[in-house]
């Protein structure tokens, strides 16, 4: 049994003795100096962002726009990852008018990415309603999207190409109507690296006859072998993963791996994450694992239609 237990009476503690200090004298993390601007009708966008208080992720943003000069001015890469998300939201125009500009040097991408890219080239419209087409057993079965892609697809890869280059020339040498809309067909254009990372079933052209796994594994092994080239020189260079959660995180880390492995010297590079939800493998493989010993990473938190034309604009507004 559990021995008897006489409650102990409390009583306020007196605040009578505290000791206290200056305010003058103590360190604070927070002054008028750094608090915004206010926006006047007329201002330039300039003004806007110097504007901003120049505190947490205002300092961040700072920091991977002056990033991504320096990288350019160095002559160094600066390398966009990315989902097929930033496609969907319309971020196309900026995402090429970085390539044409000299400021986007590489480009990798999930599968996804291609349909998107293809279908946006090909009739200037993509991104249809998969609950809807899901009941009916049609998601995915647009006749024109698995034809082209996978003819492409099957066609470079007999050719030597992997699969982001096989559908940058497909259709940049193609009369569709939207074709400069096309982030592949820019990089062929411009002779970017642009490559294609796929999760075989992943993505809807998969689906359809001209689908022939031989090719897409190995197109994309190519297009792995391709971007870790690129990789290879990030040294002094920025990487950026836009919108993926799990696919560009994980190449990303095996081909600086692979890299690092073959003897190249990458460790000072600055990486950054742009999601509006901030994901345990962009968090660990983007961000914390390649910047381990050295370099600097970036977490900008936000939705992809809003951040990046804020960096792509700062990014100009400074060049």
């Amino acid at each position: 049994m559990l021995k008897s237990y006489t409650m102990k009476k409390y009583k306020p503690v007196s605040l009578r003795d505290i000791k206290t200090y200056p305010l003058l004298g103590r360190k604070s993390k927070v002054e008028i100096a750094s608090a915004a601007a206010l926006y006047k009708s007329g201002n330039s966008f300039g003004d806007f962002i110097k504007g901003l208080p120049d505190i947490l992720a205002v300092k961040d943003f700072r920091a991977v726009v002056q990033a991504v000069i320096a990288a350019r001015k160095n002559n160094r890469p600066v390398i966009l990852g990315m989902g097929a998300h930033p496609i969907k939201v319309g971020l196309s125009p900026i995402i090429i008018n970085l390539m044409d500009r000299g400021i986007i040097t590489a480009i990798a991408t999930n599968g996804a990415c291609i349909v998107h890219d293809f279908e946006l080239s090909f009739t200037g419209r993509t991104s249809e309603d998969v609950a809807e087409e899901l009941c009916k057993g049609t998601f995915g079965m647009a006749k024109e999207t698995g034809e082209y892609i996978n003819k492409a697809i099957n066609s470079g890869v007999k050719k030597g190409y992997g699969i982001g280059k096989s559908l940058g020339k497909m259709i940049q040498n193609s009369r569709f109507k939207h074709r400069d809309m096309s982030i592949f067909g820019t990089a062929y254009k411009l002779g970017l690296p642009a490559t294609v990372h796929v999760a075989i079933g992943t993505d809807i052209i998969h689906m359809h006859p001209q689908a022939d796994g031989k090719s897409i594994g190995e197109g994309s092994h190519r297009d792995f072998r391709l971007f870790t080239s690129v990789v290879s020189e990030l040294e002094g260079g920025v990487y950026i993963n836009l919108g993926s959660a799990v696919i560009m995180p994980e190449v990303f880390l095996k081909a600086l791996t692979v890299a690092r492995n073959l003897g190249n010297r990458v460790e000072n590079l600055i990486t950054v994450n742009m999601d509006f939800i901030q994901h345990y493998r962009p968090h660990q493989n983007v961000l914390k694992r390649p910047t381990h010993k050295k370099g600097c990473s970036y977490a900008l938190t936000g939705h992809h239609e809003i951040m990046f034309p804020l960096l792509a604009a700062a990014v100009l507004e400074e060049i």
